[in-house]
């Protein structure tokens, strides 16, 4: 696995470079110190599985990077880092196509479980964010949720993938998409983020 890590601390990269090494066993971090430098390497190297962006950075910032980005190479996953954890940031970054935000102050289990989110196709959204939402007036109907589904959720919770959750539990991959599309509905969630914690505030125990 390839990862692109723009950030203009060196010190930085040096240490995430030893949290990620616990996401997989072969990953490769690529350091670059500023926005261009960052866009050049991902329009050269085909092999890019991540983009980790920092908001902050000289020339360029990390939002204006993360349009060109969208709109030149959509295929690759970029999420922002950053040493703000203001929620109107945060909103921005997704807003404009991120597939996550996270804040430098993060625990590295919490990061990793991020980015894991992430590779499996989620998006992470930062719980200051989701606690600074409005609530909706409706209340997840708990009593719709099927046994198979409170399973399926109580091993998505886990971070999971559909493909983990078929293997798990004996069922098609698609059954198990459709399980999660139905317990997204029923929690008035978007994201697998949203779902565990929504399970959790429930008192749905794991």
């Amino acid at each position: 696995m390839r990862v692109l890590l723009c950030d203009d601390h060196e010190l930085f990269r040096e240490g995430l470079e030893l949290v990620l090494g616990q996401l997989e066993a072969d990953v490769e971090l690529v350091g670059v110190g500023d926005a261009e430098a960052a866009l050049a390497r991902v329009g050269e190297d085909d092999d890019l599985d991540l983009v980790l962006l920092d908001i902050e950075l000289p020339g360029l910032d990390g939002f204006e990077a993360l349009a060109r980005l969208r709109r030149d190479h959509p295929a690759v996953p970029v999420v922002m880092l950053s040493g703000s954890e203001r929620p109107e940031h945060v909103r921005a970054a997704l807003d404009g196509g991120a597939s996550g935000f996270i804040p430098k102050s993060i625990r590295s289990s919490v990061l990793l479980s991020a980015l894991r989110l992430v590779l499996s196709g989620g998006v992470y959204v930062p719980p200051l964010v989701l606690d600074d939402a409005p609530r909706t007036t409706r209340e997840p109907a708990i009593a719709e949720l099927s046994p198979r589904q409170l399973k399926v959720l109580r091993l998505l919770a886990r971070g999971l993938t559909n493909k983990e959750i078929s293997g798990v539990l004996g069922i098609a991959p698609g059954t198990v998409k459709s399980h999660v599309v139905h317990i997204y509905e029923i929690l008035d969630v978007t994201n697998r983020t949203e779902a565990a914690m929504r399970m959790r505030e429930l008192g749905i125990e794991e």
